[in-house]
């Protein structure tokens, strides 16, 4: 079940469209609350707030047991997780473009200020690396090419192996690191949450 080249072209054209709310969020915000007050105060209420919250904290808690699949038998011995690294690994790309239309719920499409604001780059970051390399592996996977280089220059060639083992140290160390920024952050948003409550 390993999503192929042009359906990951998809999703990261659906998680281009589940991003236009953020852009077009002062208009139509104001307008709602212009229109509807109720539905307004709704979805700028608590309720509504703690309730896609704990949907959101879901759907990050699955995508970080997923992890316990590449890394299980290290940390919790023999135990053998079923299903394959590919069906695995498929599953967490779907749950994080999951993940982002959840957000765009939670947040209603609005930025925030200070702290959220940049709490939520911080997640679009991760997206966007998380796509960004997965696409890239898969493009050059499924590519007929052989051997990739630059135009013109016969030193700078290389084979499918070595050119995705290259962007991998590239991309999966900055997709890492930024998750466990988002993580530290998901903490003090909590935290932040129900100490203003």
């Amino acid at each position: 079940m390993k999503p192929k080249f042009s359906t990951l072209i998809l999703l990261t054209l659906v998680s281009a469209l589940l991003l236009v709310p953020f852009v077009v969020s002062p208009i139509y915000l104001d307008a709602l609350r212009d229109r509807s007050i109720e539905l307004h105060h709704f979805i700028r209420g608590e309720v509504y707030k703690q309730a896609t919250g704990y949907v959101a904290l879901a759907f990050v808690v699955v995508e970080m047991l997923l992890s316990l699949r590449k890394r299980g038998r290290n940390w919790l011995g023999k135990l053998k997780l079923p299903g394959s690294v590919i069906l695995w690994r498929s599953i967490h790309i779907f749950l994080g473009v999951g993940l982002l239309a959840v957000v765009v719920v939670h947040t209603i499409g609005a930025t925030g200020l200070n702290f959220n604001a940049v709490f939520l780059w911080v997640f679009f970051a991760v997206t966007l690396s998380a796509l960004v390399g997965v696409v890239a592996e898969t493009g050059v996977l499924e590519s007929s090419r052989k051997i990739f280089g630059l135009p013109g220059n016969k030193e700078l060639v290389v084979t499918k192996g070595p050119l995705i083992r290259g962007m991998r140290a590239i991309w999966l160390p900055t997709h890492i690191f930024l998750v466990s920024v988002f993580i530290l952050m998901l903490g003090i948003h909590i935290f932040l949450a129900y100490y203003y409550r």
